[in-house]
Protein backbone atom coordinates (compact mmCIF):
# COMPACT_ATOMS: atom_id res chain seq x y z
CA UNK A 1 0.00 0.00 0.00
CA UNK A 2 1.14 3.32 -0.68
CA UNK A 3 1.17 6.69 1.30
CA UNK A 4 -1.31 8.25 -0.13
CA UNK A 5 -3.37 5.06 0.28
CA UNK A 6 -3.45 4.46 3.42
CA UNK A 7 -3.29 8.41 3.70
CA UNK A 8 -7.31 7.65 2.52
CA UNK A 9 -7.79 5.15 4.59
CA UNK A 10 -6.84 6.58 7.58
CA UNK A 11 -8.91 9.55 7.08
CA UNK A 12 -11.62 7.87 5.89
CA UNK A 13 -11.57 5.56 8.97
CA UNK A 14 -11.24 8.77 11.44
CA UNK A 15 -14.26 10.87 10.11
CA UNK A 16 -16.83 6.97 10.28
CA UNK A 17 -15.59 6.38 13.48
CA UNK A 18 -15.91 10.43 14.38
CA UNK A 19 -19.47 10.32 13.15
CA UNK A 20 -20.43 7.24 15.00
CA UNK A 21 -19.34 8.89 18.79
CA UNK A 22 -20.55 12.06 17.27
CA UNK A 23 -24.25 11.60 16.15
CA UNK A 24 -26.64 11.10 19.29
CA UNK A 25 -28.74 8.67 17.33
CA UNK A 26 -25.48 6.20 17.62
CA UNK A 27 -25.20 3.45 19.59
CA UNK A 28 -21.27 4.74 20.44
CA UNK A 29 -22.43 8.33 21.05
CA UNK A 30 -20.01 9.93 23.51
CA UNK A 31 -20.30 13.83 22.64
CA UNK A 32 -21.37 15.61 19.78
CA UNK A 33 -17.87 17.35 19.80
CA UNK A 34 -16.79 14.20 17.84
CA UNK A 35 -17.99 16.06 14.79
CA UNK A 36 -15.61 19.16 15.68
CA UNK A 37 -12.91 15.94 14.41
CA UNK A 38 -15.04 14.97 11.74
CA UNK A 39 -14.52 18.72 10.42
CA UNK A 40 -10.99 19.02 11.41
CA UNK A 41 -10.79 15.95 8.77
CA UNK A 42 -12.37 17.33 6.19
CA UNK A 43 -10.66 20.47 5.98
CA UNK A 44 -7.22 18.61 6.09
CA UNK A 45 -8.82 17.05 3.46
CA UNK A 46 -9.82 20.19 1.29
CA UNK A 47 -6.20 21.50 2.45
CA UNK A 48 -4.15 19.07 0.88
CA UNK A 49 -6.47 18.78 -2.16
CA UNK A 50 -5.39 22.49 -2.74
CA UNK A 51 -1.89 22.72 -1.75
CA UNK A 52 -0.92 19.16 -2.74
CA UNK A 53 0.79 19.00 0.60
CA UNK A 54 -0.20 16.69 3.40
CA UNK A 55 1.09 15.86 6.71
CA UNK A 56 -0.05 12.60 7.12
CA UNK A 57 1.42 11.62 3.86
CA UNK A 58 4.40 13.25 4.59
CA UNK A 59 4.78 11.37 7.77
CA UNK A 60 3.96 7.93 6.09
CA UNK A 61 6.34 8.18 3.79
CA UNK A 62 9.19 9.07 6.66
CA UNK A 63 7.83 5.97 8.19
CA UNK A 64 8.61 3.67 4.74
CA UNK A 65 5.82 3.71 2.62
CA UNK A 66 6.67 4.20 -1.04
CA UNK A 67 5.04 7.49 -2.26
CA UNK A 68 2.88 6.30 -5.16
CA UNK A 69 1.82 7.35 -8.64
Amino acid sequence: MTSWQLTRVIAGTFILLSLAFGIPGSPFYASSWWLAFTAFVGVNLLQSGLTRWCLMETLLRKLGLRKGD
